[in-house]
């Protein structure tokens, strides 16, 4: 199986926002500087996952996206499948016309393949995700260094207004 760029981008934002919400909802503009995701491309995901059914917006000040349910209800194979990835190892798409309209001799591998990593991905969720001591301690560190590089990029005028000089 290969999974696109697609899908792996749609789980990192969705793990951004399960991680950042917490506190409150997310910028898609936040989510593609730490994550060094195009802005317009996550604008697309975004599109499918609200459709989904898997965040929503929050409009106004300080708003952004949020979970629009759960991090527990959301397994990481909704939100592949939500972005209209498929999950499948064979070369037909499941179809078994991989050889001359019929199936090929390891058609039956490759679809097992499938159902195993579509089963594999459906019992991982975003609160499991977020328990794991890596993935905050890579999340905290995407923080600081949007935080270093904003401070970096300031004007100077701001910069000196804010330190007082």
């Amino acid at each position: 199986m290969r999974l696109t760029t697609k899908g792996r981008y749609a789980v990192t934002a969705m793990l951004d926002v399960a991680y950042h919400s917490e506190k409150r909802p997310v910028s898609l503009t936040d989510i593609a500087k730490r994550q060094n995701i195009s802005l317009s491309y996550l604008e697309q995901l975004f599109s499918r996952l609200r459709r989904a059914g898997m965040v929503e917006g929050v409009r106004g000040p300080g708003g952004g996206y949020q979970l629009s349910r759960d991090a527990k209800l959301i397994n990481i194979a909704d939100i592949i499948t939500a972005v209209d990835e498929p999950l499948d190892s064979t070369r037909c798409g499941g179809q078994g016309n991989c050889q001359n309209d019929q199936p090929c001799l390891t058609h039956d591998l490759w679809m097992g393949l499938s159902e195993q990593i579509r089963l594999y991905l459906s019992t991982i969720n975003l609160h499991d995700l977020l328990q794991r001591k890596n993935v905050r301690r890579v999340a905290q560190r995407q923080d600081r260094r949007v935080k270093i590089t904003a401070v970096i990029t300031a004007p100077r005028e701001e910069a000196g207004a804010e330190t007082g000089g």
